[in-house]
């Protein structure tokens, strides 16, 4: 059973292949609607490993930060991940 390093990564090169493929599309002056669908199949794989990573992240970096007596250490992580959250949802 793949790793979550390994299914993030299948993911980003999903998405680097079709991304080939969407440009290739452009080029060829195919369909918009197909290329569009190409395209959310993209942001869709890019979210996925998004998430994935976050899931890492909070479950290792974040989870030791949060265990430590470093106050400031704690605010910075907090901090981190808001400022990622938020520029995820614009």
């Amino acid at each position: 059973m793949p790793t979550q390093k390994e299914k993030t990564l299948i993911n980003f090169k999903k998405a680097q292949g079709l991304i080939s493929k969407i440009t290739e599309m452009v080029k060829n002056n195919e369909y918009c609607i197909d290329i569009m669908q190409q395209n959310l199949a993209v942001i869709g794989l890019l979210k996925s490993a998004h998430q994935m990573l976050m899931e890492g992240h909070l479950n290792s970096c974040f989870k030791k930060a949060m265990k430590t007596k470093n106050e400031k250490r704690k605010q910075e992580m907090i901090k981190e991940i808001l400022e990622v959250t938020k520029l995820f949802n614009k």
